[in-house]
């Protein structure tokens, strides 16, 4: 039987690299975007979802769409994230609110009804990013993205005491990638959607310590 995945962000970047790369690797994989739309991505072991992390009501509906049509997953991989604040320098209200709902509120609640579904030694990993480790902060930029992060890491922390010899639980840096979130990352990102999907894949397909948070482009471990 094709082992589950359920991957938040799957329409473009990263999260449509991990899931063309998944469902090449005979996973069966549960996508989301916001629009519920897919470019390209046709494959008889693809479920699109519709899915806003800033909407308590696109959450419900979700687990209710999730709970009715399966009865367990293998890894939940939240990918989905926003940084409309990166390379900015002055925190702003509307945006710093929107960075949390998406990606610290709208991720621990739609994450915490799905650890029942989760089997045991099933994985669910955190897209975070190095910015938002605390050791190895010098700048001072992007306020809301990195806070976001660092609280992001914190739920891995407290996933696995509490998941602790069930599920592993890991936070992973995927790199500077080449992805839209900003326009910078498109000219100076060092590594391909693809590239970083592979490194992420690698990863999750091999044994690793739960409370773990990963540097994929490097192999290494960050620094909290």
């Amino acid at each position: 039987m094709n082992k589950i995945a359920l991957i938040t962000g799957a329409s473009k970047g990263i999260g449509k690299a991990l899931t063309e790369k998944m469902l090449n690797e005979n996973f069966f994989v549960i996508g989301t975007s916001r629009s519920g739309k897919f470019e390209k991505i046709e494959h008889k072991n693809f479920y699109p979802l519709k899915l806003d992390l800033s909407s308590t009501e696109s959450i419900e509906n979700m687990h209710k769409e999730i709970f009715r049509n399966f009865k367990h997953i293998d890894f939940l991989i939240n990918n989905a994230g926003i940084g409309p604040d990166l390379d900015t320098y002055i925190p702003e209200k509307e945006s710093f609110n929107l960075t949390f709902d998406v990606n610290v509120t709208g991720t621990v609640f739609f994450t915490e009804p799905l650890i029942e579904l989760i089997n045991e030694n099933g994985i669910i990993l955190n897209v975070s990013s190095k910015m938002g480790s605390l050791n190895v902060c010098e700048l001072t930029d992007s306020v809301a993205y990195r806070m976001s992060k660092s609280a992001l890491n914190m739920y891995t922390k407290i996933l696995t005491n509490r998941l602790k010899n069930k599920i592993r639980v890991a936070s992973i840096h995927p790199g500077w990638v080449k992805t839209t979130i900003i326009e910078s990352n498109l000219k100076n990102g060092r590594l391909t959607p693809k590239q970083s999907a592979e490194n992420i894949f690698e990863f999750i397909t091999n044994e690793f310590d739960s409370g773990t948070f990963w540097n994929s482009e490097n192999g290494t471990e960050l620094l909290w």
